[in-house]
């Protein structure tokens, strides 16, 4: 069976123009069909599909470039094209006669082993199969994309008792290596795995609120981040999707399961008033704009009045939000007494019940079951893995307490999970593997092979002076004991830089030489990385920032997830990159350079990355940028970029020499002036404040070697010796001190 090296998708609206367009960003050929316009120029709704998601925000192509691969179309003149692809997804209307006869119309049409798919999101896939022979039959299944197809990780498989397995296999590996994503084989069962056990979570959540007079905005905080669930909680959730979609879903579940989908009364009153959320302006929440400012208010259940309210505040909440992680908060509201505790248990208890009872109803396993939810849903944890952390003893004094009868179901869930196609930290303490060195921040792992993993697990995996000591004392035991070391973690986020209120603190009580031996300790760690006398390889994943980025960028090899946001944006909060990120970003725009070139497009080149906080849109747009290397691995699933590193690793350290010590011509006083002139003019066009004039100035001393000649050449630690000044210097000025503490306090930056 050969590889798919061609595909198309029918039906050009958001989801079937965001599936073509993750197909374009993995390097397939696509296309896209739509019915022809009535009028003007016939593939004029696929067109306009494509630049809709071309233009959408967040963006839908991975590499924006990879548009080109693909060609709009009609289903009247083009379907004839379909004898040349591999594989055909359909993704038009939700209407199973519709479905029905464009399969009919597929199948006069395609090669004899082209792959066709539904991505319907709840018609069972031996319905829309009933009109086929039984040859189309072996090549048909359901390809279930979440929307938007680039971000949610879910792509459920839904095979029929006819479909060939190989095709599911083969599928499968396409999907999860190729195009990133994580694979559910459900069951051809009404809502198969995700939105059967996510709606019903989500109703329940509302039936409980509703039963407790409790209001959206608590609620949204008490089945929110707390629980290891999205920010977004359950209200703003389906303010976004749209009550009115959420409700068709539920009652479609409800009369073909037979099951309690049922919403409160209340929604329905909401429905009749066209309160369906973001695409009516109103819904759970409403925005308010008022003197210029914005407001958020919420609905009143009872009045049915949107009223302004405090931020939801509960004292019993302060030592759970203390917690480290979603199990251990979890644990907790399970034991509290009082609102929040009562709430958690009559909420969750039923939907961790519900999920244990799906086993082999909507997949197999329970980790299909887990990973439908993390994935589609983006749940840190999910309902069986949370069970299996409490344990039954424990689960069983919660059912009591929230006088629910106990559910049998979930005691099938195995003490253990099976281990998926990556290496998982979630998997290693699921199954009581410990870390071979461990502290509050970081820990370290042994990955076998001699490969070692530092992962970093402090708040927002940010770098600061306890980070640091366990990186050096992992340093050690790596030169000790193993031949190479990965540097990554499962967290939401590599890491969200150096931690800035130890920075604010030293700066505010004027502590510098506290802060010039914290910048030494820095860029030690970072040449370390480069020195070491074994491989580091690190593996990267959605925001990497500031000295986050810097570990990157000074390690040996990098493998980053395509879903990577990296940058030096140090001079936003009023610093500028002094972990050697300056001084590296011109060496590697520098070895780009031919030999005798004018070396000042190498410097600008660097100058504007920093000097404007550049971040990247993902690891293809890094690549472009110089933060990774042209021989750094891009993984299109994130769940594989440990073990990748860990290959590379491996691959790397038999025979490992450290690189040696890296010198460079600079620019000197002509560099310096032309890109301060640059500043100024920029400042007086309006596009930058005075202050960020003085900061670009910092930047430019450092790339240009501050007042050297242009001929001089010199060593690295030149340039690092120069950040580390200009850093200092900076701190210094009170209008870093004010960036750094609006950061803090609003996580914006200030533009002083």
């Amino acid at each position: 069976m050969s590889n798919i090296r061609r595909a198309a998708v029918i039906g050009a609206g958001s989801m079937g123009a965001g599936i073509a367009a993750h197909l374009a960003s993995a390097g397939i050929p696509t296309l896209l069909l739509d019915i022809p316009a009535p009028e003007g120029a016939r593939n004029a709704f696929a067109q306009k599909g494509l630049e809709r998601v071309l233009t959408s925000r967040p963006p839908g192509f991975l590499r924006p470039e990879n548009a080109a691969l693909i060609t709009v179309g009609n289903t009247e003149d083009d379907l004839g094209k379909l004898a040349e692809v591999d594989w055909v997804i359909e993704a038009i209307l939700e209407n199973l006669t519709v479905k029905q006869e464009m399969l009919k119309k597929l199948e006069q049409v395609v090669g004899p082993h082209t792959i066709v798919s539904s991505n319907s999101s709840g018609i069972p896939m031996k319905m829309q199969a009933a009109v086929l022979g039984p040859d189309m039959k072996k090549r048909f299944l359901g390809t279930h994309f979440f929307n938007p197809p680039r971000y949610l990780h879910l792509l459920e498989l839904i095979p029929t008792k006819d479909t060939d397995p190989a095709i599911v296999q083969k599928l499968a590996q396409l999907g999860e290596v190729r195009l990133g994503k994580g694979i559910v084989v459900a069951k051809d069962v009404p809502g198969f795995a995700a939105n059967r056990i996510g709606v019903f979570c989500s109703v329940q959540v509302m039936r409980t609120m509703v039963e407790q007079g409790l209001t959206p905005d608590l609620v949204d905080v008490l089945t929110g981040p707390i629980l290891g669930r999205p920010k977004s909680g359950t209200f703003r959730t389906a303010d976004v999707v749209g009550m009115d979609i959420v409700a068709t879903v539920a009652e479609g579940l409800a009369a073909a399961t037979k099951e309690d989908f049922s919403v409160p009364e209340v929604i329905g009153k909401m429905l009749a008033n066209k309160w369906h959320g973001d695409k009516t302006g109103q819904g759970f929440y409403k925005k308010e704009k008022s003197g210029g400012a914005t407001k958020i208010l919420t609905l009143n259940l009872e009045t049915l009045e949107y009223e302004e309210r405090p931020k939801p505040r509960l004292e019993e909440l302060g030592p759970v939000l203390a917690l480290a992680t979603p199990q251990e908060r979890t644990r907790a509201l399970l034991e509290l007494d009082g609102i929040a505790g009562e709430f958690t248990r009559k909420s969750l208890l039923p939907q961790m019940a519900y999920a244990a009872s799906k086993i082999g109803v909507v997949a197999d396993t329970p980790e299909e079951v887990d990973n439908a939810l993390r994935w589609g849903f983006g749940w840190t944890v999910g309902p069986l893995e949370l069970a299996r952390y409490l344990g039954q003893d424990f689960l069983k004094k919660a059912f009591a307490k929230a006088g629910i009868e106990w559910s049998t179901d979930l005691e099938k869930v195995p003490d253990k999970p099976k281990p998926g196609s990556g290496y998982s930290l979630s998997y290693q303490r699921q199954v009581g593997n410990s870390p071979i060195m461990t502290s509050p921040v970081s820990s370290l792992w042994d990955l076998g092979d001699g490969i070692t993993l530092l992962e970093f697990h402090s708040k927002a995996n940010s770098i600061g002076q306890a980070v640091l000591d366990f990186m050096e004392q992992a340093h050690e035991r790596v030169c000790k004991d193993f031949t190479g070391m990965v540097i990554g973690n499962e967290g939401e986020n590599f890491c969200a830089g150096a931690d800035l209120n130890m920075l604010l603190h030293l700066a505010q009580n004027g502590d510098f030489e506290t802060i010039r031996q914290a910048v030494r300790i820095f860029q030690g760690m970072t040449s370390r990385l480069r020195y070491a006398p074994y491989p580091v390889v690190s593996a990267l994943h959605g925001l990497n920032l500031g000295g986050g980025c810097e570990v990157g960028l000074w390690s040996d090899a990098c493998v980053a997830s395509a879903e990577l946001y990296t940058g030096l944006v140090e001079v936003g909060v009023g610093i500028l990159p002094a972990g050697g990120g300056t001084t590296e970003m011109l060496l590697r725009m520098n070895q780009k350079m031919l030999p005798g070139a004018d070396p000042f497009p190498a410097v600008r080149a660097a100058f504007e990355l920093i000097a404007m906080a550049k971040v990247s849109g993902s690891a293809f747009e890094a690549q472009q940028m110089g933060i990774l290397r042209e021989s750094d691995k891009i993984v299109m699933n994130a769940d594989l970029r440990i073990s990748e590193a860990k290959r590379l690793a491996a691959m790397l350290a038999p025979g490992y020499q450290p690189p040696a010590r890296r010198r460079t011509l600079v620019m000197g006083e002509v560099g310096l002036a032309n890109l301060k002139a640059g500043a100024l003019a920029m400042h007086e066009s309006g596009q930058i404040t005075a202050y960020e004039v003085i900061l670009a100035g910092k930047v430019a001393e450092v790339l240009c070697g501050g007042t050297m000649n242009r001929s001089d050449e010199v060593d690295e630690q030149v340039l690092l010796d120069l950040e580390g000044e200009a850093f200092l210097y900076l701190c210094g000025q009170e209008n870093t001190r004010a960036r750094l503490a609006h950061m803090l306090k609003t996580g914006k930056n200030l533009r002083n």
